[in-house]
């Protein structure tokens, strides 16, 4: 598959969410990318007030015309990757461009991070969840929700079972549509373990002769879960899953085994020293600054703890480059 991706999200000028938490890695890890910015603002809307403009979804077909018009599109295009998208329109049109481009190239992987909210809470109009589940979802490759995205998706509330999770990831596969698909939710809590954030991993196999059609591999990983918001973290986890998985298939078509366990363990290996990595310069940051709480009600002092943690990426280059995978196992489910 080519190392060359489209990458459809938002970008901010100060920070790393969207476009600018995603391409860094990508080109770290030898991809090509080409980048368009479903919105461009000042910083994310997480501090609370930001300035800049949101591209139309017109606007959004002009441009792959462009591209399309001087071979852009078709030389050497391997995954399209999609995340923040705030309107119906722009939703629209991108299931316009990824209809056509998989008509052009059906090898072409599309990576669909369905950003809808978290934490309780949408990000974007709630009529959003229909178009995905009955005109997205059913062209991607690899899904990358968190726990709330795929509650919404779903029907399914994940509390205090990964049994809960498996099926909701069942769901998701079968509006995918295709074997080999791949589902990963990028973040749960579960109510009996609020101090670990579980990372859980769906891959549909073809099933074996003479049994069901299907079987869905399926793994967790827990790493520690600190203390506060970060922003961000869904964005790097799927650009980071997209690279890690990119010639999955292929490898495991040669060694007729799954290298599902490996790649998840890399992912939290690198996710949990980013993170860490950012809550630490946190840490040090709001202590210099005399503010010893997360949870300070005046603006000044919460956009001061919002900016101590933008996520620390270009420090991180060497755990992305080089994933400590060693130190967290993932389980298989069947196995828990």
């Amino acid at each position: 598959m080519p190392k060359r991706v489209l990458s459809i999200q938002s970008h901010v000028v100060s920070g790393y969410v969207g476009n600018k938490a995603a391409v860094f890695p990508l080109q770290l890890l030898g991809f090509d990318v080409d980048q368009v910015n479903s919105v461009q603002f000042s910083n994310h809307t997480g501090y609370g007030a930001w300035e800049g403009e949101v591209l139309q979804g017109s606007q959004l077909l002009k441009l792959v015309d462009g591209m399309e018009e001087n071979g852009i599109l078709s030389d050497g295009t391997g995954h399209i990757l999609t995340g923040y998208i705030g309107s119906e329109s722009f939703l629209r049109a991108v299931v316009t461009v990824v209809r056509k481009m998989k008509a052009d190239n059906p090898q072409i992987r599309y990576v669909c991070d369905p950003v809808l909210g978290d934490i309780g809470r949408f990000y974007v109009p709630e009529q959003l969840v229909k178009i995905y589940k009955e005109e997205v979802i059913p062209f991607a490759n690899v899904l990358t929700p968190n726990q709330f995205e795929v509650e919404q998706l779903t029907g399914i509330k994940i509390e205090n079972s990964v049994d809960q999770a498996r099926r909701a990831c069942g769901i998701l596969h079968d509006i995918m549509g295709t074997l080999n698909s791949m589902v990963l939710i990028t973040s749960i809590v579960f109510s009996e373990n609020e101090d670990s954030l579980g990372i859980f991993a769906s891959k549909r196999h073809p099933g074996s002769e003479g049994g069901p059609s299907y079987e869905d591999e399926q793994l967790i990983v827990y790493i520690p879960k600190l203390p506060g918001q970060f922003t961000g973290t869904g964005d790097i986890c799927a650009a980071l899953w997209l690279a890690l998985t990119a010639d999955m298939d292929e490898m495991q078509n040669k060694n007729n085994e799954s290298s599902l366990k490996q790649k998840l363990e890399q992912l939290a290996g690198t996710m949990n020293a980013i993170v860490q990595r950012t809550h630490q310069s946190s840490v040090i940051k709001l202590q210099k600054e005399g503010i010893s709480s997360l949870d300070a009600k005046d603006e000044a002092t919460r956009k001061k703890i919002v900016r101590s943690r933008e996520m620390k990426l270009i420090q991180s280059a060497g755990d992305i480059l080089n994933p400590p995978s060693t130190r967290f196992q993932a389980v298989r489910v069947s196995e828990r």
